[in-house]
């Protein structure tokens, strides 16, 4: 996607930018979680519930003058997420428990002088990669994967699609 600012604007504003102000988003994960939430009040009537999904359960990977890398681990298929908090990207990258799922989230930015109004204009990319750590996970995650809240969801943060690394 073709942006006109700067490389670092657009990191700034990727860093800065929170999940709970996006009424888009919002939206997905409480369809997502609704499940969830549903059950846990039936079972639990008087526990208050845990926050929704977004970008806090995230660690940072890397950042860079170029880069910025967000990264989660979990079992993304069952409805809470199970999700293996990790602090920091070598903790993640280590991490090798059966049954998980490891994803990756990158924008990354590309400054470029081709546009004829001479203006800052950057080219921002992301991509999501996703590793299973067995075959148990990968099977489980794959239609979790491809589920129409996530799509819309990548689609919303610019997103063009999802990769499985064996």
């Amino acid at each position: 996607m073709r942006v006109r600012a700067s490389a670092d604007a657009i990191l700034a504003a990727v860093s800065a930018y929170r999940t709970d102000s996006d009424p888009v988003f919002r939206r997905t994960i409480a369809l997502r979680e609704w499940p969830m939430r549903v059950a846990g009040r039936l079972a639990h009537p008087r526990s208050e519930a845990p926050p929704p999904f977004g970008i806090d359960n995230f660690t940072l990977m890397e950042g860079g003058s170029r880069e910025i890398v967000y990264g989660l681990a979990g079992r993304f298929w069952r409805p809470d997420f199970d999700l293996v908090p990790r602090a920091d990207g070598r903790d993640l990258l280590a991490l090798n428990e059966p049954g998980l799922a490891k994803l990756a989230l990158n924008f990354a930015v590309d400054p470029t002088s081709e546009d004829l109004t001479k203006e800052d204009v950057t080219i921002l990319s992301t991509e999501t990669r996703i590793v299973c750590v067995d075959r148990s996970a990968r099977r489980r995650s794959a239609p979790d994967t491809a589920a129409p809240s996530n799509e819309s969801v990548r689609r919303r943060g610019g997103i063009t699609g999802t990769s499985f690394v064996p």
